[in-house]
């Protein structure tokens, strides 16, 4: 069974916890379904591609319409 989260706010937490659910391998158990958020999401998917403290995003991060982008 899947979880689903919804984040709210995508600051430094915010993305570490996309970054940490990443990076643990556990996409298939833990699917984040939304991010309230108030920046665009051409600016959250920049801020979670290039992060200045922990580096690149290691997977694709892309814009898909104005208000959803995905990784």
């Amino acid at each position: 069974m899947t979880v689903r989260v919804a984040i709210n706010g995508f600051g430094r937490i915010g993305r570490n916890v996309v970054r940490a659910l990443y990076e643990s391998g556990r996409r298939a158990e833990i699917t984040v379904v939304a991010i309230n958020e108030l920046a665009d999401a051409a600016g959250m998917a920049h801020l979670l591609k290039y992060d200045t403290s922990h580096g690149r995003f290691a997977w694709e991060v892309r814009q898909e319409r104005e208000s959803t982008f995905c990784w």
